[in-house]
């Protein structure tokens, strides 16, 4: 019989650690929290230092009583959940639940960085106590998050809606997301043109792909060229025309790039929605079961370290075993001599180990046998960066060249730049390069060859292009995106960034937009009551403030009692009070202009469950609600792209002497959710709209009767072409169709990459369909 009852969160990481021990132990789950907050009242005492009133979940009193009954037949007790905040707490909780007398029973707990024979063994032998101060922290968040929210929420359901929530940390990613929305929204557009030059050296010895170059032309008289629009661009190409050119300067310098730091849980999260597109939430389900291990055919073992770290550093044994596997498959040119060490951020625990593979001999190759796809692809990614980090930095060749064009000998002082890169000693960029956020960015990382150019040379002209170009706004966040900026604030912890944002998407603030999070209308209205009269609780620096002051409480320098006080009692003095100042009609603006078409009243705007409508100021006499887009049938403009804002032009002058078919005056082109529409000039006396139907000139190759016309998904706006008898024929496709395929009928449209394919007999042979999924068009 078991003398030593070890007891972990889930049975996975229970089957893999009792693997490693012998019968003398008993190894079994919790299943996570036992004791938590019952989520019917606040449960914090407020007059008594603000103790909580913790209760053994419903749901886990079964295994409370199995975990007792077992307790009975040992003589110890080892407590091995996770080693951060979290995992401390739910040790001391254990004992508290299951009403352990440490005088009676010896109680240790134990603590590891990876599920292994070795570690498991080793912390066996290295037992502690529970740290009171790191569960004091955990319990400060947990009290502070359930104060905030179980006092600012009702204020939330009075005032703007029922059901609404806020979080301390919660609403501060909102904040971020809202913001950026507004930054979008009030970005202006600005044109500008580039010149590029398509350049040929003359030599011809090398072939055409050799000796071909680009060079963007950048200044005029020593002074950075700024070309603002169509006729200046033309000015320049007028002023260029006949010119030779010659090369002024040639630049070479070697530079040497660094890999990044080992994988912490932030990094680890943003690489894998850059590179495998995981979601946050995926990768830390994916990477939860690396490390509570998998059924290599040897037995159930851990795949890699704690996957909830702040820490760079790897053990003395990672960075011996990196070098040996390093000088096996790469050679030994690319092992370090000395390991390379990397520094952590303010605050980070240091104590702990970055993320990466248990055992670094196990290549993907081998690992892919017994993972699952998902589980194999993360396990990669890990491993290709565990081992990039200490591999010899990559050496590469940079060449800058300045040619300017002359017109009878003399300097046009049109000065244009081509800029090359050839990797000399590619180091770790053999095996790992960092993903970016953005396209340009990731095209830096490439070879660009130059042919070789001297100073004084005379080049060729083949021709000059002049683009027309429009300034972006900046780009939404993804999660990966916003991950980054949370922790580059100091908010939240590698704990909390995945739960933080699979929160706020739940709740209906954010949606998700392909990758891009799009922040709702309640997550608009919700932060600017937030932000004008609860500053402090969205404020980026005091959030940041909060987290440094929990690190202080786990570092047995701070009290965590004084420390919830010094918060709540401004904070709930605010909430007394503005729950009898603010009122309902300032937060939202919610008269118009609109009249309710049924009984003559107001049309005022309120917020639902799905964003802002109109609604009749007479409700409940008359019950009439419209969407705000589409009220009283005229739809709401939106802001258009320089792209849109060219193609209304084009239906401008087409439909420039429409007129409107109930008043007489003429017909205006509008721009809606779902695209262009007619709406008469007349408005509001005259509401008569119109949709603007744009065809392919293409029949439908299902039904045979109707046309192909553009059309957009309700969700977001996207155009894709659809058979206009819908809904008696739903034919529809992302890609614009072109015509009928003469083999087969079916229909040929033009992809992505602009080439015209056969949706049935050509685009099938070019990228098969994974199973289930349903074909475009039918």
């Amino acid at each position: 019989m078991a003398k030593n009852l070890v007891i972990v969160e889930s049975p996975a990481k229970a089957k893999t650690i009792s693997r490693f021990l012998g019968s003398d132990y008993r190894v079994l789950a919790s299943m996570g929290h036992v004791m938590d907050l019952p989520k019917s009242k606040m449960s914090i005492d407020v007059d008594h230092d603000f103790e909580p009133d913790y209760i053994v979940s419903a749901e886990k009193k079964k295994v409370v009583t199995q975990l007792k009954d077992e307790l009975k037949k040992v003589d110890e007790l080892w407590i091995a959940t996770d080693e951060d905040r979290e995992g401390e707490a739910i040790g001391w909780h254990l004992l508290t639940a299951l009403k352990v007398d440490k005088k009676k029973m010896p109680t240790h707990r134990i603590v590891f960085h990876e599920i292994t024979e070795g570690a498991i063994k080793d912390a066996l032998k290295h037992p502690r106590d529970i740290d009171q101060n790191i569960v004091d922290a955990q319990q400060a968040r947990r009290v502070l998050d359930r104060l905030v929210g179980y006092e600012l929420s009702p204020l939330l359901w009075k005032k703007i809606r029922y059901g609404l929530s806020a979080g301390r940390v919660q609403s501060v990613a909102v904040r971020l997301v809202v913001e950026r929305e507004r930054e979008i929204m009030a970005f202006k557009p600005e044109e500008y043109w580039t010149v590029i030059g398509n350049f040929e050296k003359k030599d011809r010895a090398l072939a055409e792909r050799e000796k071909n170059f680009q060079a963007e032309l950048q200044k005029f008289k020593d002074e950075k060229l700024a070309i603002v629009n169509g006729e200046q661009a033309e000015k320049v190409l007028k002023d260029l025309e006949g010119a030779e050119y010659k090369v002024m300067s040639v630049e070479e310098k070697e530079m040497k790039r660094s890999p990044a730091a080992p994988f912490i849980t932030s990094t680890l999260q943003q690489e894998a929605s850059r590179k495998l597109g995981f979601s946050v939430k995926k990768t830390m389900m994916v990477a939860q079961k690396l490390y509570e291990g998998i059924d290599t055919g040897s037995g159930q073992t851990g795949m890699i370290t704690y996957m909830r770290t702040d820490s760079v550093n790897l053990s003395d044994l990672a960075l011996n075993m990196a070098k040996e596997v390093i000088s096996k498959h790469f050679g030994p040119q690319y092992a370090l001599d000395e390991p390379r060490k990397y520094k952590g951020r303010k605050g980070a625990q240091e104590a702990h180990e970055a993320i990466r593979p248990v055992d670094l001999a196990m290549t993907p190759d081998m690992a892919e046998k017994f993972l699952d796809k998902d589980q194999a692809r993360l396990y990669e990614l890990i491993w290709k960066r565990t081992l990039a980090c200490q591999m010899k930095e990559a050496i590469l060749n940079k060449v800058g060249v300045d040619i300017n064009a002359f017109k009878g000998g003399r300097d046009t002082a049109y000065t244009f730049r081509a800029t090359g890169q050839t990797i000399v000693i590619p180091g770790f960029m053999g095996v790992y390069l960092e993903g970016r956020d953005h396209e340009e960015e990731e095209a830096q990382d490439g070879e660009k060859i130059l042919p070789k150019l001297v100073e004084g040379e005379m080049v060729d002209l083949k021709n000059l292009e002049n683009t027309q170009h429009f300034t972006k706004p900046p780009a939404r966040y993804t999660e990966a995106s916003l991950v980054k900026k949370l922790e580059s604030e100091g908010i939240g912890r590698p704990s909390t960034y995945a739960p933080t944002i699979t929160t706020i998407m739940t709740r209906g603030y954010i949606e998700k937009d392909g990758k891009a999070l799009k922040p709702t209308d309640v997550a608009m209205v919700v932060t600017d009551l937030l932000v004008e009269n609860f500053r402090e609780i969205v404020d980026y620096k005091f959030t940041a403030e909060m987290e440094e002051q929990l690190d202080s409480i786990e570092e047995g320098k701070t009290q965590w009692v004084p420390m919830i006080r010094a918060f709540y009692d401004p904070f709930h003095k605010n909430i007394l009070e503005k729950n009898e100042t603010l009122k309902k009609g300032e937060i939202i603006k919610d008269e118009t202009n609109e009249v309710c078409e049924k009984c003559g009243s107001k049309m005022m705007v309120k917020l639902g469950r799905f964003g802002k409508f109109l609604s009749c100021s007479n409700y409940p006499e008359c019950k009439n609600a419209q969407p705000l887009e589409g009220a009283n049938g005229v739809s709401v403009e939106k802001k258009m792209t320089p792209e849109e804002e060219r193609a209304v032009a084009d239906l401008k002058a087409k439909h420039a002497e429409t007129k409107c078919e109930k008043c007489g005056k003429p017909m205006e082109v509008k721009m809606g959710r779902f695209g262009p529409f007619l709406g008469c000039s007349g408005y509001p006396d005259c509401k008569n709209i119109k949709s603007i139907v744009v065809s392919s000139g293409v029949k439908c190759v299902k039904c045979g009767e109707g046309d192909l016309v553009e059309r957009r998904t309700r969700k977001g706006g996207k155009i894709f072409w659809g058979c206009n008898k819908f809904p008696k024929c739903k034919c529809a496709t992302w890609n614009k169709p072109v015509g009928k395929c003469e083999k087969c009928g079916g229909l040929r449209v033009v992809d992505k990459s602009g080439e015209t394919l056969c949706m049935e007999c050509e685009m099938e042979k070019k990228a098969p369909r994974a199973k289930g999924k349903k074909k475009q068009a039918s």
